[in-house]
């Protein structure tokens, strides 16, 4: 049956602070330390690359609220939270509980999915969402979707707010973003349905679409825009469009829908060839292999090779037998640095071995060594010897 609404799958509640604490597995203290730090020791600033050669402004979380959000996405959002079926982005798959099969994938190839086959398509942005979606909405979602107390409520929203309202880079932004119209979207994607059309939400980007060629969305946007105004979230008229089969090929998150299954378009996959073409040019100079620049660039082009895996596409294994034949090769100063984090890592076992940055610090270490044992497996395996028995015994639950 479709779920079209977010559930709480317990009805248990949290009735205080300490028993928050043994929720999240935390002491009293370590909350208190987090609650009390100063707003400019929260986040640290910093920028990442959008795919249009733009910048995105995130936030970094300090050690101790990045270590208690982690705890509330694997406790209680993982954990608590049914998803409706239009909902996808940075939630869980949805797996059977006895086999482990995935019955629904959440990622941007399955929200695509949903609108294949359609020619007539509406689609509309949720103008600065994380900055729009306010403490009074989160610690209201806390209140009334969880039902947890007032004093529960604000503490859960205070850590997972900054300066009044959501911020990227904050682990716990993204479901939250996921869950703010739980007690509203339902009502809209019934109406919607009634009207024929299909409706996905992918973070902040709502796609629409209908199968009747050339269908007027003017009934669609005046739905959307009333139940976003009634979260005050506002409509970016910059990035909303519609579109039809008859003038353009439809895409929804850069895949083709005309199709029963979403594809690439043929453009996509010409710059994915010529992406490993450029790779292997680079290779061929002398001594570029063993330089961080090629490894970087490498490992950017397997992942976006990779897609075409999801999609099934035919080049996929074409393109990833030529990059397996040019893998980044280490460098001297690659064993000095293995070393130093091998020798970190057997120094710290015993105090950090349950710690999020140990367990990091240890796959990065073997990371390292696989990259070390292309040319110096002897090395490799003499440091891979000293980290034996040196698991880390974090529980990212």
């Amino acid at each position: 049956m479709e779920r079209l609404s977010p559930i709480k799958s317990s009805s248990k509640s949290i009735s205080n602070k300490l028993n928050l604490c043994k929720t999240l597995d935390i002491t009293i203290d370590e909350l208190d330390s987090a609650l009390t730090l100063p707003n400019n020791q929260k986040y640290i600033t910093a920028y990442i690359d959008k795919p249009n050669g733009e910048q995105r402004k995130i936030h970094k979380p300090h050690y101790k609220i990045r270590k208690i959000q982690r705890r509330i996405n694997n406790r209680i959002f993982k954990r608590l939270v049914l998803w409706p079926s239009y909902i996808y982005g940075c939630i869980p798959n949805e797996k059977d509980e006895t086999t482990n099969i995935t019955i629904q994938a959440r990622d941007y190839v399955s929200c695509a999915a949903e609108h294949c086959t359609s020619t007539s398509l509406l689609k509309i942005d949720i103008k600065d969402f994380f900055d729009n979606i306010s403490f009074y909405l989160v610690n209201d979602m806390f209140l009334n979707f969880f039902k947890y107390p007032t004093e529960v409520s604000k503490i859960l929203s205070e850590i997972c707010c900054y300066k009044g309202n959501l911020i990227q880079g904050a682990l716990t932004s993204s479901y939250i973003a996921a869950l703010c119209l739980w007690d509203c979207e339902e009502k809209l994607v019934a109406r919607l349905k009634r009207k024929g059309l299909r409706y996905t939400r992918l973070v902040d980007d709502i796609t629409i679409s209908s199968t009747i060629s050339n269908y007027q969305f003017d009934y669609a946007i005046s739905c959307v825009t009333n139940t976003l105004n009634e979260k005050e979230l506002p409509i970016n008229p910059e990035k909303t469009s519609i579109s039809y089969e008859s003038i353009t090929p439809l895409m929804v998150h850069g895949m083709r829908i005309n199709f029963p299954e979403p594809r690439y378009p043929a453009n996509e996959v010409k710059k994915l060839r010529a992406a490993v073409h450029n790779i292997e040019r680079l290779a061929s100079e002398p001594g570029y292999r063993i330089t961080f620049a090629y490894r970087k660039d490498f490992s950017r082009c397997m992942g976006r090779i990779n897609k075409l895996k999801r999609v099934k596409h035919s080049s996929h294994g074409k393109l990833v037998s030529r990059l397996q034949k040019i893998l980044p090769l280490p460098a001297k100063v690659d064993i000095k640095r293995a070393k130093i984090m091998v020798d970190r890592l057997v120094k710290d076992f015993d105090e950090k071995k349950d710690t999020y940055w140990y367990h990091r610090r240890f796959y990065r270490a073997h990371d390292r060594l696989n990259v070390l044992q292309r040319t110096y497996n002897k090395t490799s395996k003499i440091l891979r010897e000293k980290l034996k028995g040196k698991s880390p015994t974090y529980d990212n639950k």
